[in-house]
């Protein structure tokens, strides 16, 4: 089966080598939509414009399955994409808010990017699952995947953003390009658990295609 993925750039690189790994006779094709990066920056009209012209061309390559590989596209384009494209099954990638809630942790920070902390998708997720006892701190992280996308002076925009911060119990990565450097996260969290979507992805996409 031929399954599709793209993102803002190389960050949902991160779930493919995930689902590759769970599914290894699938057939994989990737669009590291790195001229647009960063989504989270992106007015919403600007993004469901760019995050069509993904789709179309992983459609074009014969596609049945396509992977937001980003938890931007997701939060904010992915109502509107499986509307208009009916014919295909969507796998989106949102922040493992209710995966760190389920932990029974008490304090959780969720990093991601502008555009994603602003979505009603995610305030939904935290609203809809946090319990009494627990503190969910959402933190905007801009240009931090871009400097990713980059590779360039990561250290310092991870400095600028977390120089002050806290201690938390666990650190939602909620953009994939976070996932690429979880090394360098941890070192502000060296008691945090560090947890992001991509396991979730690969098991909706297996659930999938066993259905199909």
């Amino acid at each position: 089966m031929k399954i599709g993925f793209f993102d803002s750039g190389k960050g949902g690189t991160s779930i493919l080598d995930v689902v590759k790994k769970l599914l290894p006779n699938e057939e994989y094709m990737y669009i590291g939509d790195s001229e647009n990066c960063p989504y989270g920056e992106k007015s919403d009209e600007e993004l469901i414009k760019i995050v069509q012209a993904n789709v179309d061309r992983l459609k074009d390559w014969g596609a049945t399955i396509i992977v937001i590989a980003c938890n931007t596209a997701t939060t904010r384009c992915i109502d509107k994409l499986r509307k208009i494209y009916p014919d295909l099954k969507f796998v989106g990638t949102e922040p493992a808010v209710k995966l760190a809630i389920m932990s029974g942790v008490k304090k959780v920070l969720v990093m991601a990017t502008p555009g994603t902390i602003k979505s009603e998708r995610l305030l939904a997720l935290v609203r809809d699952n946090e319990k009494q006892d627990q503190e969910v701190d959402l933190m905007a992280c801009p240009g931090l995947a871009d400097a990713i996308e980059k590779d360039e002076d990561i250290d310092g925009v991870l400095d600028e953003l977390l120089k002050d911060v806290k201690e938390y119990d666990a650190v939602v990565l909620g953009c994939t390009h976070y996932s690429l450097i979880k090394n360098k996260i941890q070192r502000y969290f060296p008691n945090a658990k560090l947890i992001d979507g991509n396991e979730g992805v690969a098991k909706r996409v297996k659930i999938i295609i066993n259905e199909k």
